[in-house]
């Protein structure tokens, strides 16, 4: 018979030869610095919001932004869209739903009833004319471009509009030089012959023809001093709309009107809103129907 096989060492586990020495206390070390620089110079992803009411995700809104709108719209006088856009609100009353949360009660009851404030008409038609932006803040604020034109005479005096007669009655005082909110996309010249002829237009002489600004014959009556521009921005409460925050972005220059009186004089305002679209909303609104002006000096303006 043939001898036994030898028997063979037993075989150790396989996974024996794959065991490593523990990790070093450097090496731990480094590998710990190695991940923090590497978060530390990744980009911060965006924080994001989900919406049980809608299943859907959203990123956080900012503290400020302006109401949704179907085109882009700055606040820039020489880069505003000159094209009508829809207005963020369709009626004034979602307009006034939309403030009553956001501005106190009573401040917000006094719109059109206090003497010399307006309504939620004139604010509403303010930002379908384009000549208003509202910031959705706590509380919001008006944003509102304007032209502000000195007038002087050859004596150095300066014309102010000491105040107003509205169309509920009421008088609304001014104390200010010639001013006047600018439309879409209006270059500064053309919103100071607009605003000499629409405050001013029934005492001036007005030549026939058009301008390049689209203003009959005013460039003949209306001389914008050289040099005299300056801008600035103003924040203050709004006389206009009690509660309401406002920005003032204010053009201002200097101008010769030939054909204006040298004592008080009045001027009447036949329709303010007479080439708005808005007809309806537009008598509701509280409208300017008489200015009432003085020269004073230079120095008190």
């Amino acid at each position: 018979m043939p001898p036994p096989p030898t028997p063979r060492p037993p075989v150790p586990p396989p996974h024996h030869h794959l065991l490593k020495k523990p990790t070093s206390l450097p090496d731990v070390i480094f590998t710990a610095f190695s991940l923090l620089v590497l978060f530390s110079t990744s980009p911060k992803p965006t924080c994001l919001f989900f919406h049980p009411s809608n299943n859907k995700l959203s990123f956080p809104l900012s503290v400020r932004k302006f109401p949704k709108m179907a085109g882009t719209f700055t606040t820039t006088s020489n880069s505003r869209n000159t094209a009508r856009l829809p207005p963020p609100f369709a009626t004034p009353q979602s307009l006034s739903d939309w403030l009553k949360p956001r501005l106190a009660a009573d401040l917000f009851g006094s719109w059109g009833v206090k003497p010399g404030t307006k309504n939620i008409h004139n604010l509403w038609l303010e930002i379908v004319e384009g000549e208003t932006f509202l910031a959705d803040s706590m509380p919001p604020v008006r944003t509102v471009e304007v032209v502000v034109v000195r007038i002087i005479r050859n004596d150095g005096k300066v014309l102010i509009e000491s105040h107003q007669e509205l169309s509920n009655g009421a008088v609304r005082h001014r104390c200010r030089p010639l001013s006047e909110k600018m439309k879409p996309g209006e270059s500064v010249e053309a919103a100071v012959f607009r605003a000499v002829k629409e405050e001013l237009g029934s005492l001036v002489k007005i030549v026939n023809g058009n301008n390049r600004n689209g203003v009959g014959g005013l460039n003949e009556t209306v001389k914008i001093l050289p040099g005299s521009y300056m801008k600035k921005v103003e924040e203050r409460a709004s006389a206009s709309y009690p509660g309401l925050p406002a920005c003032y972005v204010l053009h201002k220059v200097d101008a010769e009107v030939e054909g204006l009186p040298e004592g008080e004089f009045c001027t009447e305002e036949v329709n303010e809103y007479g080439a708005s679209e808005q007809r309806g909303v537009a008598d509701s609104a509280v409208s300017c129907k008489k200015h009432y002006w003085k020269w004073v000096d230079s120095d008190s303006v």
